[in-house]
């Protein structure tokens, strides 16, 4: 449903303008994407969430009074819905972020991400070919559909292997990571089949504000402040290539720009390190920025517990192709990011606070509680 904001602005102050519209918009990245966007443009947008576990409107509390933002409660399976806003606001792009997006928790119940990241896509790419469909001249020409996507669609690589480029086969190896691939393929088949202006990122770990903390870095911190045991998986030398978040978006908003239709764009950060590297690191800007009481290193809150199934070793991504065809590139290394990552945590602590919901420490409890060695 739409909130109160977006039922009191009139209508011909947003269906006069050119737009877009975010799925997936009050989650880490697409809430982080949502604000930036309209830091840096007068463009109004639509922002279509189903508010599952980590999507929350609290991210998007500095918008409460901003008539640009229109939020709307929702399912992007729910094709009467998307129906609806495409025909009301006619958004000239659409950046697809909704899915459910933790491996972990595609383990523990994988239904979820079918519904979502198969089904509920081919209802939104059902949606939006009529929508398309029914547009002419410079509108039907100038519109876009970006679709955001991950580095694990491609599986595994061994420390030696190259990064994976946009050329790499796909090896999903996760509940998680094989609906996301199916989601991209049905996004290509739809650009061959029907001629869907689409654009595809496929993104490294994200890293940054607003990420939910049940993934590595946010849960080092807020287990390390709360005096609880940091959790590593096995032996702590899984490698990903770690990109600050709001690189990402300006990425994805490149792309949006420039992008050439039926083109993949590998987004990274140029920062392999394994998980171990990023627990020592964010323990020292702990022990320098918010020291123990007792004097102590955080570092000694290290608990190694059993791995995950299927557990991928490295991701690795190529993000030479955007550069040289867009010419974008990281602004933030990853030492200039995790420490913006770290402050902003210590800055929000009743963020933090606030998305520690029952549910949210049940399942932690359930994830990491069944594999203390």
């Amino acid at each position: 449903m739409l909130d109160t904001l977006a039922r009191a602005t009139p209508k011909t102050i947003l269906e006069d303008l050119s737009m877009i519209l975010v799925t997936g918009g009050a989650g880490f990245i697409g809430a982080n994407f949502v604000l930036d966007w309209l830091a840096l443009s007068e463009e109004p947008l639509v922002n279509l969430d189903k508010l599952t576990y980590a999507g929350n409107r609290e991210n998007l509390a500095a918008l409460a009074e901003d008539p640009r933002h229109v939020f709307v409660h929702g399912d992007i399976g729910d094709s009467a819905l998307t129906n609806r806003l495409l025909a009301q606001y006619q958004p000239r792009a659409i950046i697809n972020f909704a899915a459910e997006s933790h491996v972990d928790r595609s383990i523990h119940g994988p239904e979820d991400f079918i519904q979502t990241n198969i089904v509920g896509t081919f209802h939104l790419l059902e949606s939006i070919r009529g929508y398309w469909g029914s547009l002419q001249g410079e509108a039907r020409d100038g519109f876009r559909f970006l679709h955001v996507s991950t580095d694990e669609v491609y599986g595994s690589l061994a420390r030696e292997e190259p990064a994976f480029s946009e050329t790499h086969r796909y090896e999903p190896n996760s509940p998680y990571s094989a609906s996301k691939a199916a989601s991209d393929h049905l996004v290509r088949a739809y650009h061959h089949t029907y001629g869907l202006p689409v654009l595809t990122t496929n993104c490294s770990n994200n890293y940054g504000p607003y990420h939910f903390p049940e993934k590595l870095i946010p849960l080092m911190i807020v287990n390390a402040l709360s005096d609880k045991p940091l959790p590593v998986y096995g032996d702590g030398q899984q490698i990903r290539d770690w990109l600050y978040v709001k690189d990402h978006c300006s990425a994805i908003r490149r792309v949006l720009e420039a992008g050439r239709p039926g083109e993949t764009y590998n987004v990274g950060g140029w920062n392999e390190q394994p998980n171990l590297d990023i627990v020592h690191t964010v323990c020292s800007l702990l022990d320098e920025l918010r020291p123990r009481a007792d004097g102590k290193p955080y570092c000694e809150q290290i608990a190694y517990v059993t791995d995950r199934p299927g557990h991928d070793r490295r991701y690795a991504i190529d993000a030479r192709k955007i550069e040289r065809e867009l010419g974008w590139k990281p602004a933030e290394t990853f030492a200039t990011g995790i420490r913006k990552t770290v402050q902003w945590y210590l800055d929000n602590q009743a963020w933090v606070g606030n998305v520690q919901s029952g549910a949210y420490r049940d399942w932690v409890e359930k994830n990491y509680g069944e594999r203390q060695g």
